[in-house]
């Protein structure tokens, strides 16, 4: 009986003996190696939620850059001052200097940004500009295109035919923003990348930004609607006690923003 004893103890010793080794490699249902959704750390969510620099290069390699994440730090323009800048431009196939607050008061301008030189899409967007150029210059409006190119580049893009993929001669300055500080100061640079989203500014005589678009970067964009935009802009810098309505052009009926005034516009649609 004794020998029974003793093995029953022996036994139950060593079941004891398991269950507590068991229970040291066993996680505590208290522990998880899983990110909680509850507080996690500030450190903990940067850590989890950064990629690392190889799947970063490669998911950029792959997507190259026509689905960019807008920036949300940035604060809308429309109807603020526009950034002042200086920089070196092309224009007549010579090296000038071009001075955003030297058109206050003088002209309206259109400042818009593409990429790069070289490329595919904007090329078609900067001769459309040139060559709708007189129709802008008759509403006293400036065109200006940015890209962080230098100016070498530009007038090498310049001086290449336009059947060859260049630009030939333009009728307004493109500007190098090497620096990028101008597409950064416009919201529209991709700081990853390093070029500038298609960004389009309409800025007013008194340098205020009155209208903006930002395309991604296989998009182009509409001379036409950017002449309209312009037209409705200052039609009511004009007649400030009227608005333009959807699709509104010169000649077409505005409206009174007024609830009773404006049963005008609406009864005649």
């Amino acid at each position: 009986m004794a020998s029974v004893a003793s093995s029953t103890t022996l036994i139950s010793s060593s079941a004891s003996v398991l269950s507590a080794t068991k229970s040291s490699l066993l996680p505590s249902p208290s522990l998880s190696f899983l990110p909680t959704l509850s507080s996690p750390s500030p450190s903990a969510s940067l850590r989890l939620a950064r990629p690392s620099p190889l799947t970063t290069s490669i998911r950029s390699t792959s997507r190259r850059s026509f689905a960019v994440k807008a920036q949300t730090d940035d604060l809308p323009l429309v109807g603020n001052k526009a950034p002042d800048f200086e920089a070196e431009a092309v224009f007549d196939q010579e090296f000038i200097k071009v001075k955003l607050s030297e058109y206050i008061g003088k002209k309206y301008v259109i400042l818009f940004f593409y990429p790069l030189d070289f490329t595919f899409v904007c090329p078609t967007e900067i001769t459309a500009f040139s060559d709708r150029y007189a129709e802008f210059e008759k509403l006293n409006t400036e065109v200006l295109g940015v890209s962080v190119d230098s100016v070498f580049s530009h007038l090498a893009w310049v001086q290449t035919d336009r059947k060859s993929g260049g630009l030939g001669d333009l009728n307004y300055p493109l500007i190098s923003d090497v620096t990028k500080s101008i597409s950064k100061s416009f919201g529209v640079l991709i700081h990853d990348q390093g070029i500038a989203l298609r960004g389009l500014f309409i800025i007013d005589k008194e340098g205020v930004i009155q209208h903006s678009t930002i395309n991604n970067l296989g998009i182009g964009r509409s001379v036409d609607e950017t002449m309209r935009t312009l037209q409705a802009l200052q039609y009511i810098q004009e007649n400030p006690d009227e608005v333009c309505p959807a699709g509104w052009k010169p000649g077409e009926k505005s409206m009174k923003p007024d609830p009773k005034l404006s049963k005008e516009y609406f009864s005649a649609i």
